[in-house]
């Protein structure tokens, strides 16, 4: 998170945020528009099956583990994408291509739809993810380095947003969210990229919730209220439901991983729901 999420756009967000309740409207929680989200299997087909056309690999100052660019083409359509084949340590920590595939088809399976489409595709012979490339107007580092706020009538979907986020990381361990890893639309959705680092291992990650109130950075911004439905799928978690959607991507340890984090949001919610009461956490 970029500059401990400081400035105008933190004041603003909490004014509102504290001034009560504020998840009242009928909006989705999804962050791709609703007409977007059914043609998320025509890109990750698009994403399996165009040709290479051209590609250039990013600098080291734009990704520790230097995706490449790709132009896909195919039926006379063309889109960039991101091809990662990052696996094992890198720069002191663990890298996997195969967690960004995890990470999309669990978003998706959670009803957030978060996370843009990504599949497995091999480029000269090595299999690596590959990531629908998305137009953002904005990221999170250059709005809060900007003191930027959200328009009055963007603050209660943004919040909404950031809710999410938090909840997201807490289930599938990423403590790699950082500013430019978070996509801002004009309309002030947030579009999720970069999970190669997501479901670590080790007990910081199954005994501990990484965004609540003990951490100094994220707790302006915690899991305060969710959607009544993303709680309700969360709750039904089972290892063979996260292994039927999340295939091979994900370890029979990390699925395991990833209920223990579960369990600690779940108790955590519960918590909050005594605390605060059930109409003002879940909508």
């Amino acid at each position: 998170m970029a500059a401990g999420e400081k400035g105008n756009l933190r004041k603003a967000v909490l004014a509102v945020f504290l001034a009560g309740p504020l998840w009242l409207g009928l909006a989705s929680s999804a962050q791709f528009k609703p007409e977007e989200i059914p043609d998320q299997a025509k890109w990750e087909e698009f994403l399996r099956t165009a040709i290479i056309v051209g590609e250039y690999q990013m600098k080291e100052s734009e990704g520790v583990t230097r995706p490449w660019v790709l132009t896909l083409e195919k039926d006379g359509v063309k889109q960039q994408a991101i091809w990662k084949d990052a696996i094992g340590r890198m720069k002191g920590y663990m890298e996997s291509w195969k967690a960004e595939i995890a990470t999309y088809r669990l978003s998706k399976h959670l009803g957030l739809n978060m996370v843009p489409p990504t599949v497995e595709k091999e480029r000269l012979g090595k299999k690596g993810s590959c990531q629908l490339w998305v137009v953002s107007w904005k990221d999170y580092f250059t709005i809060v380095n900007e003191e930027r706020q959200p328009p009055p009538n963007y603050v209660r979907s943004f919040l909404r947003a950031m809710c999410l986020q938090r909840a997201f990381d807490n289930l599938i361990a990423n403590a790699d969210r950082h500013g430019k890893n978070y996509l801002i639309t004009e309309d002030w959705r947030m579009i999720l990229i970069d999970h190669s680092r997501s479901f670590r291992k080790g007990p910081d990650f199954t005994t501990k919730l990484l965004y609540d109130e003990t951490n100094r950075v994220s707790r302006s911004f915690i899991m305060d209220q969710l959607p009544r439905k993303f709680v309700e799928i969360l709750r039904a978690l089972t290892a063979p439901a996260i292994r039927d959607n999340v295939g091979e991507y994900l370890t029979d340890e990390e699925i395991a991983d990833t209920l223990k984090r579960r369990d600690l949001m779940t108790a955590w919610i519960d918590k909050h729901i005594l605390d605060k009461g059930e109409a003002y956490v879940l909508y």
